[in-house]
């Protein structure tokens, strides 16, 4: 191990040093993506954080950094990216052309995310064009296969379904779609949808078919996609999204986990695929649908996930992976899923008042270089491994007049309840209501925020009407308001 003070290598070149060659997701998800959020929940950990948060701070520039050694693998004439890069000298000339659909279409979230804190538009920019690449080469019947070259843009492995290959792919046209109140992203997941449920779905089950003929091609459930009805539930298709849920936890019951495959026609495991290693989708699901239905169901599963890993897989070091369902054998290993993912959807399942669930009743209100800011209001996305991202904080950071935020007319409406008395105010800094910070070095860090609790709002924070307000100007250091 080099010496973090090592000169010739940066931070991101040390961690990843045995393996220079990365899958991109194995360097976008987890790094770019956890970076990103706990940039974003720093503050709210009790972490000092400097002037301008969150439009700066050391975990933003580590993400920045990260993120910008991935850009290189979007240099395609389609614009879907290779699957690998060499994080000191980008794409081998040797390459493979071939990419998985989920390994294309997953990385919005994250790249739109850091492009509004930053305010450079490529990372955005990048996953846009490659979200739209897919779009472009989906077969005549609505469908997307499991891998396609990147340079030619011809399908490489034509079976079409939710799970493994494709899945967060659709996951993140949902999120995406809700992050930035995009209705291009939403319109193409529905248009999907639409061809999901007509060649794929067979009595609340969905299998694999042939992307261009919709022919079944594996009449299997695959652990993966215990997602979907999660997915579901966040466009309000519960009564669907519970069928299927269903018919998974009767899986579930009928082993103690979901095993990877599952043959629907014979109810049982698949030679060779008879493991669980402890993946959260369903448990991911639950915490969803839960929030949706209050369904004592889906505490019951909550219950059961608890016991049947405590039971099976607990051991002295850890969890292990349960190698086959069958007889419960285990394997020597613990993924690291296992902690990021399953047990912490476990926890908000059973944790009805975690700050993750708030809903919109009470927020924090930061002064940035550009204005003033609402965070921690509710409605965090979370990426495909379980990183939480604040939709608020890509409002934030708006350089120009045109792109300033909505929650100015949240701004306004507080100040006429507050005219009204009609709530009460938590001040965690004893600034003046009125104040503006004079310079962006008196800008407030951890102690300059306000929280304010509301005990009702006449609408969602996240969908403010848009309206004209008068724009806060930076002039020589100072800031100050048009109507001064």
């Amino acid at each position: 191990m080099l010496p973090l003070n090592h000169d010739k290598y940066s931070w991101y070149q040390i961690l990843f040093l045995p393996i220079f060659f990365n899958g991109i997701l194995t360097v976008h998800l987890p790094v770019v993506g956890g970076l990103l959020s706990a940039h974003l929940l720093s503050k709210k950990a009790g972490v000092e954080v400097e002037v301008g948060w969150p439009c700066s701070g050391p975990l933003l520039r580590m993400a920045e950094e990260a993120a910008r050694k991935l850009l290189p693998a979007f240099q395609t004439p389609t614009g879907m990216p290779y699957g690998t890069v060499n994080l000191l000298h980008g794409v081998n000339p040797g390459e493979t052309p071939v990419t998985c659909t989920a390994g294309i279409g997953t990385f919005i979230v994250e790249f739109a995310t850091l492009s509004h804190l930053t305010g450079d538009p490529v990372f955005e920019d990048v996953a846009r064009k490659a979200l739209k690449a897919l779009w472009k080469n989906r077969s005549d019947i609505g469908l997307v296969g499991n891998h396609i070259d990147v340079i030619t843009a011809k399908w490489v492995a034509q079976d079409a379904g939710i799970g493994a290959g494709v899945d967060s792919y659709f996951e993140y046209l949902v999120k995406g779609a809700i992050l930035l109140q995009d209705k291009e992203l939403m319109s193409m997941f529905l248009e999907y949808n639409k061809a999901i449920k007509n060649y794929t779905k067979f009595d609340d089950w969905y299998l694999w078919v042939q992307m261009y003929k919709g022919t079944v091609s594996m009449p299997v459930f695959q652990s993966l996609e215990a997602y979907w009805p999660g997915l579901q539930s966040l466009i309000g298709d519960v009564d669907n999204a519970m069928r299927t849920f269903l018919n998974y936890y009767t899986v579930w019951k009928q082993f103690g986990g979901l095993p990877e495959f599952y043959n629907i026609p014979q109810g049982y495991t698949v030679d060779k695929r008879e493991g669980y290693p402890l993946r959260p989708e369903l448990i991911e699901s639950a915490m969803y649908l839960y929030r949706a239905t209050r369904d004592p169901t889906l505490l019951e599963l909550g219950r059961d996930a608890v016991e049947s890993i405590e039971k099976i897989s607990k051991v002295d070091c850890g969890f292990a992976t349960i190698k086959d369902l069958r007889d419960h054998r285990l394997d020597n290993r613990m993924e690291s899923f296992f902690l990021a993912e399953t047990v912490k959807y476990l926890y908000l399942l059973f944790d009805p008042d975690n700050f993750i669930h708030n809903d919109g009743s009470v927020f924090d209100v930061v002064i940035t270089p550009y204005g003033e800011c609402v965070l921690n209001a509710g409605g965090y996305i979370f990426n495909t491994e379980a990183h939480p991202i604040d939709p608020a904080a890509l409002h934030c950071c708006r350089k120009r007049k045109e792109e300033q935020w909505e929650v100015e007319d949240l701004m306004r409406e507080f100040y006429s309840l507050k005219k009204n008395k009609k709530f009460t105010l938590k001040r965690a800094s004893d600034h003046g209501e009125g104040e503006r910070a004079k310079d962006p070095e008196d800008a407030p860090s951890e102690k300059g925020g306000e929280k304010r609790n509301f005990k009702k709002s006449s609408h969602s924070l996240l969908s403010c009407p848009s309206q004209s307000f008068n724009s806060k100007l930076a002039v020589l250091g100072q800031v100050f308001l048009d109507n001064t």
